[in-house]
């Protein structure tokens, strides 16, 4: 399940040489990945390179940055671990 005004991305811009202007540098794509009975919340932001585990919940709002493990409750900015289903 997916709430409203969710932003999903796969992209991220290369800035790590100083002497080059950032927009030149190009992006990079890791992907991402959501598994099977997983709810985003509302306005939750999941960025390049994180996986999602099997029934994951999402609190409205959260950024995530990194991956989760299954059955995991995140929330926050960055999004945290604050408790697990199972």
């Amino acid at each position: 399940m997916i709430g409203p005004n969710v932003s999903i991305i796969a992209e991220n811009h290369v800035f790590s040489d100083i002497d080059k202007p950032m927009i030149v540098q190009g992006v990079e794509n890791k992907g991402i990945i959501i598994k099977d009975d997983v709810w985003i919340g509302t306005k939750s932001t999941i960025l390049d390179g994180v996986i999602i585990g099997q029934g994951v919940v999402i609190a409205a709002g959260s950024v995530v940055t990194n991956s989760i493990p299954d059955y995991a409750v995140v929330a926050g900015v960055p999004a945290k671990i604050i408790k697990m289903r199972k």
